[in-house]
């Protein structure tokens, strides 16, 4: 089999929709694990929609997503890289005229009303469509067979000519999207099933072209979760743009994983694959012929996966990123080795690196808030004045070098009260953090420090 050549087509004219990044996904594993190549190509020809923030938005989208092209636009603007652009349709126009006199001189386009229209082959014939209410002229051609690589034989009608170029002088999608295919030969086309619907056209323009199609495959569509209601995902739905993960700090490597599992299946029950494994293991036919339900929270769970398995360095990495964008510089400012133990201590608790703001607080600020109803609870349990003066009392002695010898000393002080661990957890969790989740409390009395600790017992003793 020749070279693989596959291509992902995004237009710069909205966010980059989750959808559309795992059409890219699709495409760039199929060219990696084929030795292949993954080239993108810009459909910036809508002149009133497209911006350049969102062009932007989709070069950084990939690349944070890992999926680098072989052939395509610069991202800085500096060139292309591959020898069959420019590839931005926008600059192809003279390439589109060469290709529509091709036609026009073979007899298979002819103009009217100001536009130019692809000739079908076949007799003609008059006919009244009922949803148009007029006579529409067709032609008798026969059934267009598409053997697509995922969904199998689908034959469609394509029974009248269609415009290739308005009136305006500026050629269709259609066109555009076969003409590039053709110059930079496409040798699979894979994308999603809503697109199945226009195979048909192109493949009676590849053959007005004198050209055999490419190999088609076309993905199923992603559907909205239940709670989001019916139909497919759009790009109005919450956790619809991937620009939302990349600013919560999620990990790429996570949501490229939980985005190739949405309509393929590696042959086993796996959820937690590397990317390496993805390009090893995927292929065509292990793609879905049903529709993907999008599930946010198996999506933040398989995120806090990848996160728990963060080797330390690149979490504290992480971690600093993301509080180098808050608007309280605190834990920035923080001892480094001060930071890396209240990040380390918080790792296999949180499920993005977003949420570390609020379950980190008390460790980078002594004016945190209590939680009045968390407060109400436990004080009124038993003597919790009694507790804290106990530990208050008591912690001076105890060994804060481990977990271990900080649960010890805490739960030798609730033997001499005839109690147990439990007893002391909550009051010494509240008065040290304001709340009652978190860490374990042997890891926040470690990581805070004897003395902080202290004082914090203290000030809820006297208050």
């Amino acid at each position: 089999m020749s070279q693989v050549r596959v291509r992902f087509a995004p237009s710069p004219t909205g966010f980059f929709h989750i959808g559309s990044a795992r059409t890219a996904l699709f495409n760039w594993l199929y060219a990696r694990h084929t030795g292949g190549r993954f080239i993108l190509r810009i459909e910036d020809t809508d002149r009133e929609r497209n911006r350049e923030d969102f062009l932007q938005l989709i070069y950084r989208s990939l690349s944070w997503l890992g999926l680098d092209w072989d052939e395509g636009p610069d991202p800085s603007g500096a060139g292309e890289r591959g020898e069959f652009g420019p590839y931005r349709q926008s600059q192809r126009a003279e390439i589109y005229r060469a290709y529509l006199q091709r036609l026009l001189v073979a007899g298979r386009a002819y103009e009217r009303a100001g536009a130019v229209w692809f000739r079908l082959p076949g007799e003609r014939y008059e006919a009244y469509d009922e949803h148009r209410k007029k006579t529409v002229t067709k032609v008798r051609t026969p059934p267009v067979v598409i053997d697509d690589r995922i969904r199998g034989r689908v034959e469609r009608m394509e029974d009248e000519d269609f415009v290739i170029f308005r009136s305006d002088g500026h050629p269709v999608f259609h066109f555009v999207n076969v003409v590039d295919d053709l110059e930079m030969r496409v040798t699979h086309i894979i994308r999603g099933e809503d697109h199945l619907s226009n195979t048909s056209k192109h493949v009676r323009l590849y053959e007005g072209f004198g050209a055999a199609p490419p190999q088609f495959a076309h993905i199923p569509l992603i559907l909205k979760s239940p709670e989001m209601g019916q139909g497919k995902m759009s790009k109005r739905d919450r956790g619809a743009l991937v620009e939302e993960y990349r600013q919560r700090h999620f990990l790429p490597e996570a949501l490229v994983n939980y985005l190739a599992l949405l309509g393929w299946n590696p042959g086993d029950d796996r959820e937690n694959l590397t990317v390496a494994e993805i390009v090893r293991l995927f292929d065509l036919p292990g793609i879905n012929q049903s529709n993907a339900k999008f599930d946010g929270r198996k999506l933040a769970h398989l995120n806090m996966t990848y996160l728990v398995e963060q080797p330390a360095e690149r979490m504290v990495a992480l971690a600093r990123e993301y509080f180098a964008g808050q608007p309280n510089g605190a834990a920035v400012m923080a001892d480094e080795a001060y930071f890396r133990a209240v990040v380390l201590l918080a790792q296999p608790k949180i499920k993005s690196v977003d949420e570390l703001g609020a379950y980190t607080a008390y460790f980078f600020a002594e004016d945190y808030p209590i939680d009045a109803k968390v407060r109400e609870k436990v004080m009124s349990k038993g003597d919790a004045q009694a507790r804290l003066r106990e530990l208050s009392e008591a912690l001076p002695a105890v060994d804060f070098s481990s977990d271990s010898a900080i649960e010890e000393g805490i739960k030798a002080v609730a033997a001499r009260a005839g109690l147990g661990f439990g007893d002391y957890q909550a009051v010494a969790r509240l008065a040290v953090s304001g709340t009652n989740v978190g860490p374990n409390i042997t890891g926040i009395f470690r990581v805070l420090g004897k003395e902080r600790v202290l004082a914090r017992l203290a000030r809820m003793t006297r208050g």
